[in-house]
């Protein structure tokens, strides 16, 4: 069920990266690491009631390498995307469209 979210996550943020106006490009990206995201949170074998923390007599934990990588990558994330929306203000307000490659299409 997940593996399916994560390739309709990914096939909808390669989809919107294709497209050739900026703000559907910010949203592929957002989509993109929404999915990328998600593969590493569930890569952690995500156990609900296990233990965080290794004890003598846990069978099974939760690993936290995933967890801190994925607050890293949403941190990362954040900051590409608010990078790119004001490139995207800024391109605006230069060429006048909101084309990738800054011509407009007729």
């Amino acid at each position: 069920m997940i593996s399916i979210l994560i390739g309709i996550l990914t096939a909808g943020g390669v989809y919107l990266c294709l497209r050739s106006h900026t703000f559907p490009v910010v949203l592929g990206l957002t989509l993109l690491s929404y999915a990328v995201n998600l593969f590493l949170f569930m890569m952690g074998r995500l156990v609900i009631g296990k233990p965080p923390i290794i004890s003598d007599e846990a069978g099974s934990y939760a690993d936290p390498l995933p967890q801190a990588l994925v607050l890293t990558a949403i941190v990362i994330s954040f900051a590409m995307t608010a990078y790119i929306i004001v490139l995207a203000l800024k391109a605006r307000t230069e060429m006048g469209n909101d084309h990738v490659d800054g011509k407009e299409i007729r």
